[in-house]
């Protein structure tokens, strides 16, 4: 049998995931009706809708159980840390970042923003990249890890020679990504690409980290 390691409260893996768990715990709000709030901070987004490719990760999130984030993102403070506790910051990246997801929902032409939902968690700004890093390795969700372009913006004119997004391709609508360069791949084999990634990927059990990490790291095998 192998001893255990001794268990370091303060380990910076153990500090991120206990940032990461804070998010999970926090209560679920429609993304389409966020009232306006001050912060940086990290997020997830879950789906629930009927859009067929997303099935696996929509049944997991159905019934109130939000346990597979399709997208999960971080927004940190504009020009570095204003403010005193992160409650307290004058930024309001995070409420600012979420609006910007739901106007990009609600300009896809096969979305709707009726079936999403987010949840939210202002943060310390020096913990928000490693809590955002565990989610997604975590989680993997699609819109991170596959389907890149949900979290772009527009380039602005005389950039559009940039290839659209993924995401855009098979969620048209925002009218900036209809100016870029068209992609090798269609819409079609991207959407084969989504089952095949969601049919391989092992989402976890459970959406909690502490006491899945507490058991694989510190309990002797």
């Amino acid at each position: 049998m192998t001893d255990p390691a001794p268990y370091n409260p303060l380990d910076k893996e153990n500090l991120g995931a206990s940032v990461a768990e804070a998010l999970l715990g926090r209560r679920i709000h429609p993304l389409g009706d966020l009232k306006r709030f001050k912060g940086a901070g990290i997020y997830a987004i879950y789906y629930t809708g009927p859009f067929l490719s997303y099935e696996s990760i929509a049944q997991r999130n159905r019934d109130s159980r939000f346990e597979a984030p399709i997208y999960v993102g971080k927004a940190i403070p504009e020009g570095g840390r204003k403010g005193g506790s992160p409650g307290e910051a004058a930024t309001q990246s995070l409420f600012g970042r979420l609006r910007d997801h739901e106007k990009s929902v609600r300009a896809a032409t096969n979305l709707s923003i009726d079936d999403f939902q987010c949840r939210y968690l202002v943060v310390d700004d020096i913990w928000i990249p490693l809590g955002e890093s565990l989610l997604i390795a975590k989680f993997s969700p699609v819109w991170n890890t596959l389907v890149d372009g949900f979290g772009n913006h527009d380039p602005g004119k005389g950039r559009y020679q940039g290839m659209q997004p993924r995401w855009d391709a098979i969620h048209p609508g925002r009218s900036w990504a209809e100016k870029c360069a068209s992609r090798p791949d269609s819409a079609d084999q991207i959407l084969n690409d989504i089952a095949s990634y969601l049919q391989n990927i092992n989402l976890p059990k459970s959406p909690h980290f502490l006491v899945e990490q507490v058991r694989a790291k510190y309990v002797a095998k």
